[in-house]
């Protein structure tokens, strides 16, 4: 077990992960899985539980009687004290007493540390360590002001699992791991990765989550951002950092102790030089938006050279909520009034000081590309989406290359095909012989809508790879009566936007006769 200099409250000796897996195999015996939690607790507290609400679960957990899956529950997950032949029958208690998982007082046994069950995307049983009481992890009324406290599974942290991209590489860099998500998520794909944490508990904590989760142990560095690396390269690196935009450095956990948005700046700028050729940086972060200033050009203003970057604000926060959000995640709205008045103060006199109107919230992916003309994209997609993103943040880039790489004329000569699940609406008034416009719209991934002329939607139905977009257009041009020079003109840019937002696919092999098809969309080395 290691030993910490910690703050009251949280434990100083943490558990051994040596007999990690004797323990993991008596938490699946019992069902302490994702799927039988889901079959204990049933929907409602199941998602109650999620929300870091026990209520409803220990009301489920009651009527389930001392197995050992209600036990497991009780202990790791409610913080409740079970008495000690109940847990013998769930797991072999004394190497669980003695590794430090549990403590014993009389004849009951409690909880040191909360363990989650984790569903990997493939169906894998993972487990997820973190300290007791946040087992989910983020913005939520965690309530907890311990500076070194180690949070569990949040929307944060799946979020950004669900973005990366997940293809095999040599090596893995998980920045600011806390619980060690992240880093679990890389193991499966990685052949090697590296940890890193400001907090040493985090990386303790890291270690436990690997191990009982079945996974090859990483490399656990200490230190802040790169600096524990030196001047190591990676093919993927991946960082939740603690982004949130506070008066200080009070809680390790979130507030990266940096001025305003510094942290995540420095993060993106300095990861383009860790980033192998063709390798991937992705984040969370917030920015400001300040006063007379685009927030667009200021994110964009972040990106290192070498690198091409996909950045998208998922949703903004005036600065009122913003420091509603955070008071409330460290519990600051239980206390004393006064103190919560004057800590609200605080947090808009450094918002004003920075001319700070509003927090933007988002993802940002780099890839090592070292074009001589880097592709950035920043927009704003406050829209649901459907996760994982992995594979549709390869497609992105992949499109980039091939725009990048076409001119108007190269494109015309090109052939693509309409990409999978999108459907045409037409609008307009009821009755009317023609539409006002035409919507074309994705139902996977981006999960994007765009309205096109008729000419748009007329080449976008056709395009299944058989025929050229010039000659797509020329008979497009015969149809309406246009001049097809004009046609070709003036349609390039509008063909490019949708490649770029993947409503078309470009494709790599020409097909040999007209009506044949067989060609494959472009979908980039790294696929």
């Amino acid at each position: 077990m290691s030993t910490t200099s910690l703050p009251s409250g949280l434990p100083v000796r943490l558990p051994s992960s040596g007999r990690a897996a004797e323990l993991r195999a008596a938490m699946l015996a019992a069902g302490f899985t994702a799927d039988g939690l889901l079959d204990l607790l049933g929907a409602p507290a199941y998602a109650a539980l999620a929300r870091s609400e026990t209520v409803p679960a220990l009301r489920a957990t009651r009527g389930a009687g001392d197995g050992p899956l209600a036990s497991l529950v009780r202990l790791f997950l409610l913080r409740q004290p079970v008495p000690y032949v109940h847990a013998a029958a769930a797991l072999p208690l004394e190497a669980a007493l003695a590794d430090g998982w549990l403590r014993r007082e009389g004849d009951e046994v409690h909880a040191v540390v909360d363990v989650r069950p984790y569903g990997g995307p493939d169906g894998e049983d993972w487990f997820i360590v973190s300290d007791l009481g946040c087992a989910v992890g983020g913005a939520g009324g965690i309530g907890s002001r311990e500076e070194g406290v180690v949070l569990g599974v949040g929307g944060a942290s799946t979020t950004l699992a669900g973005i990366t991209v997940r293809v095999p590489v040599a090596s893995a860099l998980d920045v600011g791991t806390g619980s060690g998500i992240q880093a679990l998520h890389a193991a499966q794909h990685a052949t090697r990765v590296t940890a890193t944490d400001v907090n040493p508990r985090a990386l303790e904590f890291t270690r436990l989550t690997l191990a009982l989760s079945g996974a090859p142990e990483a490399e656990l560095l200490t230190g802040s951002l790169f600096e524990p690396v030196g001047e190591a390269t990676y093919d993927l690196i991946v960082s939740n950092p603690p982004f949130v935009i506070s008066p200080g450095a009070r809680l390790t956990y979130r507030d990266g102790g940096m001025g305003g948005d510094d942290l995540c700046r420095t993060l993106v700028q300095e990861a383009g030089a860790r980033l192998n050729p063709g390798g991937y940086a992705q984040f969370l972060g917030n920015w400001q938006h300040v006063d007379g200033e685009d927030w667009h050009d200021r994110v964009r203003g972040w990106v290192p050279r070498g690198c091409d970057a996909w950045i998208v604000q998922r949703d903004v926060q005036d600065v009122t909520q913003y420091a509603e959000l955070w008071l409330r995640d460290a519990g600051d709205h239980r206390g004393d009034p006064a103190e919560y008045e004057r800590r609200y103060e605080d947090w808009l006199d450094e918002f004003e000081a920075r001319k700070t109107k509003a927090v933007g919230f988002g993802w940002i992916t780099l890839r090592r590309s070292d074009a001589a003309e880097p592709s950035i994209v920043v927009e704003e997609w406050p829209h649901s989406v459907e996760q994982p993103l992995g594979e549709t943040v390869v497609a992105h880039f992949a499109r980039q290359d091939y725009l990048r790489d076409h001119d108007d004329a190269a494109l015309l000569a090109g052939y693509f095909q309409l990409t999978e699940e999108i459907v045409q609406e037409q609008v307009g008034a009821p009755g009317a012989e023609d539409p006002e416009h035409v919507v074309l719209r994705q139902n996977r991934g981006m999960r994007r809508a765009t309205k096109v002329d008729t000419v748009g939607a007329g080449f976008a139905g056709v395009c299944d790879g058989s025929l050229s977009a010039g000659r797509i257009l020329d008979a497009i041009a015969q149809l309406v009566e246009e001049d097809p020079v004009v046609l070709r003109d003036r349609t390039p840019e509008a063909i490019r936007m949708l490649v770029e937002q993947g409503f078309l696919e470009p494709l790599t092999e020409r097909p040999g006769e007209p009506g044949a098809s067989g060609a494959e969309p472009a979908r980039g080395p790294e696929a």
